[in-house]
Parts: C-alpha cells; sequence; structure tokens
C-alpha cells in the first residue's frame, strides 16, 4: 500500500551537483586568463547541452498532455522540474549576451564592411535586436512552463477536471509557438556563429536534438528514482516500454535532420554551404563525426529495437546516458569548428567539457531542488486510477 507520494531526500545530490558546478566554472575561469574568447566559446556549449535539456522538457510535458498514457503520467513531475529550471537558464543566458563580441563576429564593424553578404544581414544580425529576439524566446519558454506548472498545482490541490483540460489546451498551440521559438533561436545563438552560411532545416536539428537530450535525460532520473520509494510500487515495465520506444522514435528523427541537411548541401555542391562540412570532416574532427554517426545514431537504433531491452530500467539507461554523452560530442562538434574552422583545438574541447560540467553542475542543483518540492505523482490527474490499475496489472 502507497502511503505517500513524496520525493526522497536530494540534498546529498543537491550539494555534490552544487559543488561540482563551482569547480567546474571555476576552472573555466582559467580561460580568462588564457584567452577572453575562449572563455565565452566554452561557456556556450555548455550553456546550449544545459539549457536544451529546460528547454525539450517543455515540449515533452506539452506531448504528454495532448496524447496521455501512462508513460507521460509517471514522468511528469521530472519534466515539470526541469522546465522550472528555465529561471536560471536566463540567468544563464546572460553571459552571452555580454560575450556577443567575442562569440558573434557580425558584431564587429570591420567584418560588416569586408564581408558584403554578412553586411546585408545586418537588420537582422545586430544585437540589440538578436536581445530583443532572446528576451522574446525566453519569455514564450517562461509562459508555457509558468501556467503549466501553475496548473498542474492546482489540479493536485483543488482536483478539478478544468486543470487536465486547460493543459491539454494550451499545448496544442504551445507546441507550435515551442517549435518556431527553437527554430529561431538555433538561427540567432548557433547559426549565425558562422554568418555567411545558412541550413533552412539547422532550427529543426535543435528542435529534435534538444527533445531528445531531454527524453533521454528524464529516462535517466526516472531509472533511478523507480529503485526508490514511491516510484518502485508505481514505474512499471511497460512505462518503461513506451519511453524507450519514444527514445528510439526521437534517435531516428534526429539522425533523419541531420542527414537530410548533409544529403541536400552534398547534392547541391554550392561553396557558400559546403564550407560548414568542410571543416568538420577533416582530421580529428572527421573521426569525431564518425562516431557520433556509429554511437548516437547506429548504436542506440540497435539496442532500442530489443523489446527486452526497453522494458528493463537497468539496461535502458546505460542507452539513455550513451545518447547524453554523445549529444554532449556532437554540439562540440557543431559549435567549435565555427570557432577553431579546420583545426581542431585540444584547448577548446577541455574548457568545452569543463563548461559542460560547471553549468552542469548549477543546473542539476536547481533542478533536484525544484523536483523535491512536489509530490512524485499527480494524484489527482483523471489518469491516476488507470496508471495504478496498470501498475497492478503489472505485478508490482
Amino acid at each position: 500500500m502507497i502511503t505517500s507520494f513524496n520525493p526522497p531526500d536530494f540534498s546529498r545530490f543537491q550539494t555534490r551537483a552544487l559543488v561540482g558546478g563551482i569547480v567546474g566554472l571555476v576552472l573555466l575561469l582559467i580561460s580568462v586568463v588564457i584567452d577572453r574568447r575562449l572563455f565565452f566559446q566554452a561557456y556556450l556549449v555548455g550553456f546550449t547541452f544545459w539549457a536544451g535539456i529546460a528547454i525539450g522538457s517543455l515540449a515533452l510535458l506539452m506531448l504528454q498532455h495532448l496524447t496521455g498514457g501512462g508513460w507521460g503520467l509517471v514522468i511528469r513531475r521530472v519534466l515539470e522540474a526541469a522546465t522550472r529550471t528555465l529561471p536560471l537558464v536566463v540567468a544563464l543566458f546572460i553571459p552571452i549576451v555580454i560575450g556577443s563580441h567575442p562569440l558573434y563576429e557580425w558584431t564587429n564593424a570591420e567584418v560588416l564592411e569586408s564581408h558584403p553578404v554578412v553586411k546585408f544581414k545586418e537588420p537582422y544580425l545586430n544585437l540589440p535586436f538578436f536581445t530583443v529576439r532572446a528576451a522574446i524566446y525566453l519569455g514564450v519558454w517562461l509562459l508555457l512552463s509558468f501556467l503549466l506548472n501553475k496548473w498542474s498545482l492546482e489540479q493536485d490541490r483543488t482536483g478539478d477536471g478544468k486543470f487536465a483540460k486547460n493543459m491539454r489546451v494550451l499545448s496544442g498551440p504551445g507546441m507550435v509557438l515551442f517549435i518556431f521559438t527553437v527554430t529561431f533561436a538555433a538561427i540567432d545563438w548557433f547559426m549565425s556563429l558562422e554568418p555567411e552560411w545558412f541550413s533552412t532545416i539547422y532550427g529543426l536539428i535543435y528542435v529534435a536534438s534538444w527533445g531528445l537530450s531531454a527524453l533521454a535525460f528524464t529516462i535517466a532520473v526516472m531509472a533511478w528514482l523507480s529503485k526508490e520509494e514511491p516510484m518502485n510500487r508505481i514505474v512499471a515495465p511497460l512505462h518503461f516500454h513506451d519511453l524507450g520506444k519514444l527514445l528510439l522514435a526521437m534517435v531516428m528523427l534526429w539522425a533523419y535532420f541531420a542527414f537530410s541537411q548533409y544529403l541536400i548541401i552534398w547534392s547541391g555542391n554550392l561553396p557558400e554551404e559546403i564550407e560548414y562540412y568542410l571543416i568538420r570532416i577533416q582530421g580529428a574532427w572527421g573521426a569525431i563525426i564518425v562516431t557520433v554517426a556509429i554511437l548516437h545514431f547506429g548504436a542506440p537504433f540497435l539496442f532500442l529495437l530489443s523489446r527486452d531491452l526497453k522494458r528493463d530500467p537497468h539496461k535502458l539507461v546505460f542507452v539513455a546516458l550513451l545518447v547524453l554523452v554523445m549529444r554532449v560530442i556532437d554540439l562540440l562538434w557543431m559549435l567549435l569548428p565555427a570557432f577553431t574552422h579546420e583545426h581542431f583545438s585540444l584547448k577548446h574541447l577541455a574548457f568545452a567539457l569543463v563548461s559542460t560540467i560547471g553549468v552542469g553542475g548549477l543546473w542539476l542543483w536547481f533542478f533536484f531542488w525544484q523536483l523535491g518540492k512536489r509530490a512524485l505523482i499527480p494524484i489527482n490527474d483523471p489518469q491516476f486510477e488507470s496508471v495504478m490499475e496498470q501498475q497492478h496489472a503489472a505485478g508490482h
């Protein structure tokens, strides 16, 4: 008999995460002594990875409100806690605005004068408009997160079914807003690192990859929570089976977008487009993208075809962690060559990894703090009884 849905004590994990984050950020500050530009370039990688999990969790939260099902109910509190880290993401974005000149060459007058293509884009690529657009993207995500979390809490308190309807109704247009805002954010924050290059599918790659990162992170957290009270009496193998199937679909979607971009640019063979890949397929960068193809798509795809693996959280979590690691490596491949070009810089690589650890420590500390503030299951949700019946049927 389940007597409480309160979360376990996360204080130990919060402390470790905060200490790790502080150490990582202190080490990152060493890069300021070496090269101020290096600090901001490395910081962008860490920010992008962890912000992607928070923002991608918002998409998954809206998706489960739209589709329903036990898989969405059991992970809702994890997704909600991840979306409540968005105020921290906003604060973490401030250094990117401060470091815009080291990051974005279109902020430099000399570059504008010597590159007519970049000069032509100046009405869009200018710092004031860049900042305003970023505020709009972040504001939309914050508003969606605020409303979904507020209504979810009100549903817990009152049991009123209107809040479930509110969340479902909001999630439809919310998903549309999510796709547009993430697409334009990817163009502004990442594609403009190389302002003469462009891709019409670039934003969708981030839509898929941020959703994939969020899902892999959620599976990892759920695999751990399923060992503890109360989730060990609620989460059934069929829930992990559903999450594993969704992970397989997300891996395939990301691979489809990424390969489509390469195929279109390769077939077009236009000088202004192929430069992006020419600097990313040489030397160590070429070896890295082959590794990404094998371990980010090939291995997870084959593993997730197994029904038994998807139903076993102890096995599924290793696939999820592999996906998270490869997401970091893929980000390194996508972002760092914009600064180092065809040269492979161990210095950039090392500080980017330190940045990922530092920013990640702060983000995880904030995440576990939020996760511990609410019951792990929305007990007044209309689907609660059916999920509990599934749990009993599974023999828990």
